[in-house]
C-alpha cells in the first residue's frame, strides 16, 4: 500500500533473522516439553531439523550460525550457576570419587569403542562425555572445544538425539530398578545422580522417588556437570597438540566460555548470590542452550542422520549400560 512502509526488526548486524527464529523454535520445543513432559533439548533439535529450509535462506544463515556457536558457549558459561562448590564438598569424598571415576572411565572407555567400531575418537569423545556427564549440553559443550570438522554438527545431532532419548527411558526405568534391588533413598538418588544423561531427567527420576532421593540426585549429578571444566581443558591440550596450526592460530587451553563457567561456579561459591539472580541465570543458560540446540538442528538435513547407520546406536547404549554397571558396582561393593 502507498505511504505504509513494512515493518521490519533490527538486523543486529545481519543475525536478527536467524537468530529470532532460532528462538521461535526453542519456544515452540519448549511448550511441547511443558505440555507432553518429553526432553525439551530432543525437541528442539528435530523441530529445528523440520525447518532445515532456513539454513537455505540467506538472510537467516548469519544468526543461525551465531546461535548455533555463540549463543550455545554463552548458555554453557551460565550453567556455572547451578552449581557451588559447598555443594560437592556435602558430598563426601565417596560419592566425589564416584563421580570422578565413572566419568573418566565411561570418557576413555568410549574413546576405546568408537576406534574398534571404526569411528574416529572425536566421536567416542563427544559421545561418551554427552553419556557420562550431562546429556545434551555437554555433547553440546564438547563439540564446541573439539577441532572444526565437516562431520561435527552431524555426529553432534546424533548425539544429542541419541542421549535425550536414553536419559527418557533411563528417567523411567531407573526408579523401577532401584526399588528391584532394595536400595534406600541415598544409595537411589546416588544411582539416578551418576547415571542418567541430562539434568531435568535426573530430577524428575530422583523426586518421584522421595525427596531426600531426588535431593541427593540432583547434586550427584552437579558434580558431573562441574566435571565440564577438567573434561574440556584436556580437550584443549589435546587441541593444541594436534593438527597443523599456523603460528598465532593454536585453539586456547581453556576456551572463554569454559573460562566464564568456572568463575561463575566460584564466583556462586563465595558471593551470596540472590535466588533470584541464580535462577534467572539458570533459566538463561536453559533458553541458549534450546535454542542453539534449535539452530544445530535447522543446519542438520534428517538424511545425514539416517546414513550414520546402527553402529553409533550400539555404542550409545553400551555407553548408558556400563556407566549404569559402574555404579550399580560401587554402589553392591559398599565403596558408596
Amino acid at each position: 500500500m502507498n505511504g505504509v512502509r513494512a515493518l521490519r526488526l533490527p538486523a543486529f548486524g545481519g543475525i536478527g533473522p536467524g537468530l529470532l527464529a532460532s528462538l521461535v523454535i526453542a519456544g515452540a520445543a519448549a511448550f511441547l516439553a511443558d505440555h507432553y513432559s518429553g526432553p525439551v533439548m530432543l525437541f528442539a533439535l528435530l523441530l529445528g531439523m523440520a525447518m532445515n529450509f532456513l539454513s537455505e535462506v540467506d538472510r537467516c544463515k548469519a544468526g543461525i550460525s551465531f546461535a548455533s556457536r555463540t549463543v550455545l558457549r554463552l548458555g554453557v558459561a551460565l550453567l556455572g550457576f547451578r552449581i557451588t562448590l559447598q555443594q560437592v564438598a556435602a558430598l563426601g569424598w565417596k560419592p566425589v570419587a564416584l563421580v570422578i571415576g565413572v566419568v573418566t572411565i565411561t570418557i576413555l572407555g568410549s574413546i576405546w569403542a568408537a576406534k574398534k567400531m571404526g569411528f574416529k575418537p572425536e566421536f567416542g569423545l563427544l559421545s561418551g562425555g554427552a553419556t557420562a556427564i550431562c546429556g545434551a549440553s555437554a555433547a553440546m559443550a564438547i563439540s564446541a572445544a573439539l577441532p572444526h570438522d565437516d562431520r561435527k554438527e552431524r555426529a553432534t545431532g546424533f548425539t544429542i538425539i541419541g542421549v535425550s532419548t536414553l536419559s527418557t527411558i533411563a528417567m523411567i526405568l531407573y526408579p523401577a530398578i532401584s526399588n528391584l534391588f532394595g536400595f534406600d533413598d541415598h544409595h537411589a538418588g546416588v544411582f539416578i545422580g551418576a547415571t542418567i544423561h541430562d539434568v531435568a531427567q535426573v530430577v524428575g527420576a530422583g523426586y518421584a522417588i522421595s525427596p531426600e532421593a531426588g535431593d541427593t540426585a540432583t547434586v550427584v549429578k552437579l558434580m558431573r556437570v562441574a566435571m565440564l571444566l577438567p573434561v574440556i581443558l584436556c580437550i584443549g591440550i589435546w587441541a593444541r597438540s594436534h593438527g597443523d596450526h599456523g603460528e598465532g592460530d593454536r585453539p586456547p587451553l581453556l576456551p572463554w566460555f569454559v573460562t566464564a563457567f568456572a568463575a561463575l561456579v566460584v564466583f556462586n561459591t563465595l558471593v551470596p548470590v540472590p535466588e533470584f539472580v541464580r535462577e534467572a541465570g539458570n533459566t538463561a543458560s536453559r533458553w541458549c542452550l534450546v535454542a542453539a540446540i534449535a539452530a544445530l538442528g535447522v543446519k542438520t538435513h534428517f538424511r545425514e542422520i539416517v546414513d550414520i547407520g546402527w553402529k553409533p546406536v550400539v555404542l550409545m547404549i553400551l555407553e548408558t549400560l556400563f556407566i549404569a554397571g559402574l555404579a550399580l558396582l560401587a554402589i553392591w561393593g559398599g565403596w558408596i
